[in-house]
């Protein structure tokens, strides 16, 4: 068949370029209509916001910026009981009342998975890779090493708290020092806690700091954008905002010399010389097959930084405001474990994914691959459970249970959720207790701390159901002794 050459062609949606971006809309909107219509099971369970389908997206634009309000609100209408909130990517299915709590906390993990709804909140496939979903072995590892060696490691994590506040907060005799408590804190946490993982000299580079730290931030910040899309373009979008693969690469080209050396010498001697008393060395003695590689210990080494420095230091942030509003700190126990009940970090927490299906005790059937978790935060501030729940009281916990004794930091109760409760209760507490009260009672000792003139406690800022320290300016100066 001839066609002359001046035959003109009408063009095709399919094949046009100039119209790829209205095809590619229309699929987005199409598959993104599809997510939220499709069947969910979770009918019979209230919703916090709006239900339909085009609609809801107004309520996930709202609760990515106040997502603590929805919150806030199913926990006064519907506790105990449970209530769902539309989020970009899925229904959140929130529980409330201890005993819907210990629902959660007995299921089995073969049917609520802790680690999926872990991984899934932290889009840990993309922010982390998929090694850390397919075999977290580094948990357990934190309980059998670093908790029962903790008493051992005492004396280090005290000397680099002290060595790490006097890098940043020279104790000049009469001059008030202002510092950003937030980059301050999550310095001193990066460095006294690496000096546990990776140990000498590594720990002290600036350089290494603040890949950690930045690692540290950057897995949260992009988990929430990839969550921002339904999931079915997860596998699309994880790839491209991810920045995990510089930051491993940048983290193996510090810790290859150090794994190589050891290496060698437990080729030469086995377990016949000193060896290093520190997580990576665990990592190595545990790891197997693939996770030996020298890529991913170096990615062991980043997630335990991301949990160890994110909360932690945001933790210990609120704790330096609590001090600079309340000096008149006795109780270290106390003082810390109060200021994670006024200021919990998280509205909600305790996140599972449903494997099978999971009925409540109250009759309600959540289907597989539901998101579920428990309110938290509102649980803190709840005048049925604590007294006075918006005051600030240091010495709450001394007396509170007088058969029992004064409570810990590392203590957990239904009604006590920052380290959740049960058997899948934060293995790592007990370490970031030894280390925050380590560094409160350095700075109790060592230092007087005050807001700057003219500031007070400042407001907090929100992102979805998270609750992060506000910026604030806090004055040091070498404490003085009273003649």
């Amino acid at each position: 068949m001839l066609v002359r050459e001046d035959t003109v062609f009408p063009p095709s949606f399919l094949t046009h370029s100039a119209y790829w971006p209205e095809w590619v809309l229309i699929i987005v909107i199409v598959a993104v209509l599809w997510y939220r219509t499709r069947k969910t099971g979770l009918n019979k369970i209230p919703t916090v916001g709006y239900s339909a389908p085009l609609l809801s997206y107004i309520t996930a634009f709202r609760f990515n910026a106040n997502g603590h309000e929805l919150l806030q609100e199913g926990y006064d209408k519907y506790k105990p009981g449970l209530f769902k909130i539309a989020m970009w990517d899925q229904w959140f299915v929130t529980a409330t009342g201890t005993q819907l709590i210990s629902d959660i906390l007995k299921a089995p993990d073969d049917v609520l998975s802790i680690n999926q709804g872990i991984y899934q909140f932290l889009q840990a496939e993309y922010t982390m890779g998929p090694s850390i979903t397919q075999n977290p072995y580094h948990i357990p590892l934190i309980l059998s090493q670093l908790t029962r060696r903790l008493s051992g490691i005492l004396d280090d994590i005290h000397s680099e708290v002290v060595a790490a506040f006097h890098g940043v907060v020279p104790e000049k005799s009469s001059e008030w020092i202002k510092l950003s408590p937030q980059l301050t804190v999550e310095k001193i946490i990066c460095r006294v806690s690496n000096r546990v993982f990776v140990g000498a000299p590594t720990y002290l580079d600036d350089g290494y700091q603040r890949l950690n730290i930045e690692f540290a931030v950057n897995v949260l910040q992009r988990a929430r954008k990839i969550s921002r899309f339904p999931g079915v373009l997860h596998p699309i979008v994880g790839p491209l905002l991810t920045t995990l693969p510089s930051q491993l690469m940048r983290q193996t080209k510090y810790l290859a010399p150090i794994i190589e050396e050891r290496r060698k010498q437990l080729q030469e001697h086995g377990d016949d010389w000193e060896k290093p008393n520190d997580m990576l060395m665990w990592l190595m003695e545990t790891a197997q097959e693939e996770e030996l590689s020298t890529a991913n210990l170096a990615r062991r080494i980043l997630v335990l930084n991301f949990t160890s420095i994110h909360t932690s230091s945001k933790t210990f942030t609120y704790a330096l405001y609590d001090l600079a509003a309340n000096p008149e700190m006795h109780k270290v126990d106390s003082f810390l474990r109060e200021s994670q009940r006024i200021h919990g970090l998280n509205f909600a927490s305790m996140r599972r994914v449903a494997l099978k299906p999971f009925t409540f005790s109250n009759g309600v059937t959540i289907p597989a691959g539901t998101t579920v978790a428990c309110c938290t935060k509102p649980v803190h501030q709840d005048s049925a459970i604590y007294d006075h729940p918006d005051v600030f009281d240091p010495l709450r916990f001394i007396d509170v249970r007088k058969d029992q004794g004064p409570q810990k930091m590392v203590s957990t109760s239904l009604d006590y959720l920052p380290f959740s409760h049960g058997p899948h209760a934060c293995p790592g507490r007990f370490f970031v207790s030894a280390e925050l009260k380590t560094m409160l009672a350095h700075i109790v000792v060592s230092y007087d701390v005050k807001f700057e003139d003219g500031q007070g406690f400042p407001p907090d800022r929100f992102m979805a159901e998270s609750c992060i320290p506000g910026p604030a300016m806090v004055m040091f100066r070498k404490r003085r002794v009273a003649d």
